[in-house]
């Protein structure tokens, strides 16, 4: 086995290890086994994990962090979207990153998107409309999956035709993370000639995309970001700092987009 299989067989077991509420699971059976012989250190971890398991499931402190380790970019603006409308040329595109897809859904007999996959290609879809640009689609199956499974732009390119009546231009699926997106992405739009790339992702997976795709692109596409999921108002009113659903799976995310940033994927 060699490494590259080695990283991607344990990866998903270390993310289990590394995201919220694990660590702080962890901290607590730490604590726990201390409190017969070191009661000081055992109640200090105790108290110490009880504080970490209820932010970590609250929107106030995901998004307090987010803003401080990924810095994610504000959604674009009404003015921002009139004047790519007003400059809108043919060498403009609107590119949706995947966010995952399900292998079958029992309602519709077969593969569909996830809702990450779903509110990200809503919105591309919605992006491209308005600036009167064509739209592409980057997912693939992920390291995780079998060959045979179908690929998330398969997918995604049934749904905007059938569900949005917007075709797909560009459907790219063999990438399997955020570097092969853009790396096999950009090469179509290359091939056709995009020089400016509204690229549609999650507000704080915006920030790893950028990098990759700026990188891929060489200088010659201009990419603009346009994230979806963007928080408006400041973590200030007390319910956000009280444990929720929506704190829960954004402090994850968060995390994750961290993780993936600080190892370079």
């Amino acid at each position: 086995m060699n490494s590259i299989d080695f990283a991607h067989l344990f990866k998903p077991l270390l993310l289990v290890l590394l995201l919220p509420p694990v660590p702080w699971l962890l901290l607590v059976m730490l604590g726990a086994g201390l409190l017969r012989r070191h009661r000081q250190a055992g109640r200090a971890l105790l108290a110490l994990a009880s504080l970490g398991l209820w932010l970590s499931c609250t929107e106030g402190a995901a998004q307090w962090l987010a803003q401080r380790l990924l810095k994610p970019p504000p959604a674009l603006s009404t003015e921002a979207i009139a004047a790519l409308r007003s400059q809108s040329r043919i060498d403009v595109a609107v590119l949706v990153l995947g966010g995952g897809a399900c292998s079958f859904v029992p309602e519709y007999a077969g593969p569909d998107l996830k809702p990450l996959s779903l509110e990200r290609l809503r919105y591309g879809i919605w992006l491209a409309r308005q600036v009167k640009a064509p739209l592409g689609f980057s997912g693939g199956i992920g390291w995780g999956s079998g060959p045979a499974a179908q690929s998330e732009a398969s997918s995604a390119g049934r749904i905007a035709e059938q569900e949005f009546g917007l075709p797909l231009r560009w459907a790219e699926g063999r990438s399997r993370d955020t570097r092969e997106n853009a790396s096999y992405s950009v090469a179509l739009l290359k091939a056709d000639g995009i020089k400016k790339l509204l690229l549609v992702t999650n507000d704080l997976h915006m920030q790893r995309s950028l990098r990759a795709f700026n990188e891929a692109a060489m200088g010659q596409i201009e990419i603009i970001p346009a994230p979806i999921g963007a928080q408006r108002d400041a973590p200030t009113d007390l319910q956000d700092w009280c444990p929720s659903n929506e704190g829960i799976l954004r402090m994850r995310y968060m995390v994750y987009e961290w993780l993936g940033s600080i190892a370079g994927h």
